[in-house]
């Protein structure tokens, strides 16, 4: 069905309770194994249907949030999804206290039930209210910054269309598109900073009336991580600290060199060539009809699935006024399709979404075909980046179709970028940690704990006194920080697997292929480190990993120079 055709009506929460309630009652009166995992089934499709429709409202809700009534909807289900929370619970509660555990644990496997245990210690009624005030100051931010527009080059831009800018030939452009988005971040000071302060607030007192010291275990919860804690990211984050941040140098020593100017300001950070970095060639159609013609030629799997997203409208991705910012791919379970969100400006960024993005939804495209239950449809979060951050390299063949005789320049520019990323990463998650640690810090204290950071990971950035960036406010537009807490580090180990099915593409892209199609096609039923070590890679926490990939992504930096 296409996306414009999908109907929505408002969740009755009353009547969705009462099922779920009786459901609850059902699993602990049954009498077998097999009668509680019908049950668990019916319960899961009744979550399944509910949350479909609340997604149709929240795609259209930031499609146009200006749109009154899906920003209506939108608002009704931020209310109302703890109270569907709290029923989804107590079945897990049932199912985990279940008589007939071992048996269940035979059919279903040990994993369902250790992310069971795991989501049970998120939720207690007592922080529904909590919940609902959470869910509306996210929905707040993300339709604060959906409103920045800035003045410049004659128009009224969204924040969004900056970027083309930002990336100008001509340094000065580069700054004043710079400074202009500073002015006005600025000019939402106070507001930005009592949202970001009344979520810390709020996420504190619910992971206290948890029985946590602090967010971070409830944070590491919510997020499902089920086989590492916050001491083997820390270990992740040392490891990048002191030997990667060198990488990282050494690319911007070369990159400063070929652009031509002695120091780097923070205005020519992701400027890679003198002569403009590559862009793809024509209109935002002949992208998505490249991309079609990628995917198709790519394999049998992802010609069948780029299909069946095209032909049903599974797509958004030009930016426009009232838009909300940034991308995501989402899930409509009923119609078994995922759905791309971006913003395109006119970058090479345009086709990032194509194959990033895409890399989401062709996961879930397969998992919803092969895996009953939604617990597995998804395996944890930086697993799901896996398959987004590797399709960005496993398509490399392809890149052609969209930039033609500069494709050398952007495999260039996008391991560049995918290498200096991942200290930024670390930076955005040791700040989250840090601001979960010490939930009373002020504004400007958190400022001044970024600006540290930024010295630490990011010692070659010169700020050249840009509004906002300069006072070591420009974690704000960071959306994953007020929005999705401690999820971003993700992103981080997922792109040391990326480049390690890079590599191996490199070698034999065949065999490449089918180890990712293996790693796609597990879905949500093996852990981060199952995955990792049934691909053959390295885990990126390992001692000693990211020195020897690093290594390698130098060799290959050096000898491919333009």
């Amino acid at each position: 069905m296409k996306f414009s055709e999908m109907p929505y009506v408002r969740p009755d929460i009353d009547a969705i309770r009462a099922e779920l309630d009786a459901i609850a009652q059902a699993i602990a009166e049954a009498k077998s194994a097999d009668e509680q995992i019908a049950l668990y089934k019916k319960a899961d499709a009744i979550k399944q249907h509910t949350f479909t429709t609340a997604t149709v409202a929240s795609i259209r809700h930031t499609i146009d949030t200006a749109d009154e009534y899906y920003t209506a909807e939108n608002d009704f289900m931020d209310e109302n999804s703890p109270a569907l929370q709290e029923k989804i619970q107590e079945i897990l509660t049932q199912m985990l206290q279940s008589p007939y555990r071992a048996e269940l644990e035979e059919k279903l496997g040990s994993l369902f039930f250790r992310n069971l245990e795991i989501d049970a210690r998120t939720f207690t009624p007592e922080i529904m209210s909590l919940m609902q005030e959470e869910n509306a100051l996210v929905s707040e931010y993300q339709a604060l910054y959906a409103s920045m527009t800035v003045e410049f080059d004659g128009k009224t831009l969204p924040i969004a269309k900056l970027g083309p800018y930002k990336q100008s030939t001509d340094r000065e452009v580069r700054r004043a598109a710079y400074v202009a988005e500073g002015e006005c971040f600025d000019s939402h000071r106070e507001k930005l900073d009592e949202l970001y302060d009344k979520l810390v607030k709020n996420r504190t007192a619910q992971a206290k009336a948890l029985g946590h010291e602090n967010f971070i275990a409830l944070g590491y919860d919510r997020l499902g991580r089920n086989c590492y804690d916050s001491r083997d990211v820390a270990a992740f984050r040392d490891q990048i600290a002191r030997d990667f941040v060198p990488v990282v140098e050494a690319v911007k020593r070369t990159q400063a060199k070929r652009i031509g100017v002695d120091r780097l300001k923070f205005h020519d950070d992701v400027f890679m060539f003198p002569d403009g970095n590559p862009i793809p060639e024509g209109t935002p159609e002949d992208i998505l009809a490249a991309g079609r013609e990628m995917y198709r030629e790519l394999s049998p799997e992802t010609a069948e699935f780029i299909d069946f997203m095209y032909d049903n409208e599974l797509l958004d991705v030009v930016a426009k006024e009232g838009k909300a910012p940034g991308g995501y791919c989402t899930n409509l379970a009923d119609y078994q399709a995922p759905f791309i969100f971006s913003n395109f400006n006119g970058t090479a960024g345009d086709v990032d979404v194509l194959t990033h993005e895409a890399g989401h939804a062709f996961a879930f495209y397969r998992s919803a075909r092969k895996v009953e239950l939604s617990d597995f449809f998804d395996p944890t979060i930086e697993a799901c980046e896996c398959h987004s951050m590797s399709m960005e390299f496993l398509t490399a063949p392809w890149h052609h179709k969209f930039f033609g005789d500069a494709t050398r320049k952007y495999e260039i520019s996008h391991l560049e970028d995918s290498v200096i990323f991942i200290p930024y990463g670390c930076m955005v998650d040791e700040f989250q940690h840090k601001m979960y640690e010490c939930p009373e810090m002020t504004p400007e204290e958190r400022n001044a704990f970024w600006l540290t950071l930024e010295k630490k990971y990011r010692p070659y950035i010169d700020f050249d006194a840009l509004p906002f960036y300069g006072r070591g406010a420009g974690w704000q537009r960071q959306l994953h920080i007020y929005m999705y807490p401690l999820y971003y580090i993700d992103y981080c180990m997922a792109q040391v697997v990326a480049f390690q099915f890079w590599f191996a593409s490199l070698a034999d892209r065949q065999d490449a292929w089918q180890r990712y199609l293996a790693f796609v096609d597990k879905a949500g039923t093996e852990t981060f480190e199952e995955l990792v070590k049934g691909a053959s890679l390295d885990l990126p926490y390992e001692a000693g990993a990211m020195k020897k990939i690093g290594e390698k992504l130098t060799a290959w930096m050096e000898k491919n120079q333009i």
